[in-house]
């Protein structure tokens, strides 16, 4: 079992929170950086949510199988 693996595990269940800290680290690095890196934190934040399963879904828009 590999380490992403276990944290998808703990994370089931609990997306949201995941998600409110995902929001809350990027706010953190754009405060610390003075907005610097808002492109790359942002792109971050999407990759982490679509690797946890966390990314809000648009009804428009249904995720990939």
């Amino acid at each position: 079992m590999s380490f992403m693996d276990k944290i998808k595990g703990m994370l089931k269940g609990h997306e949201d929170m995941a998600d409110k800290g995902i929001d809350k680290g990027g706010d953190y690095i754009d405060q610390r950086t003075g907005d610097k890196y808002t492109s790359q934190v942002d792109t971050a934040q999407d990759r982490m949510r679509d690797q946890f399963g966390t990314r809000p879904q648009d009804p428009n828009n249904p995720p990939h199988s």
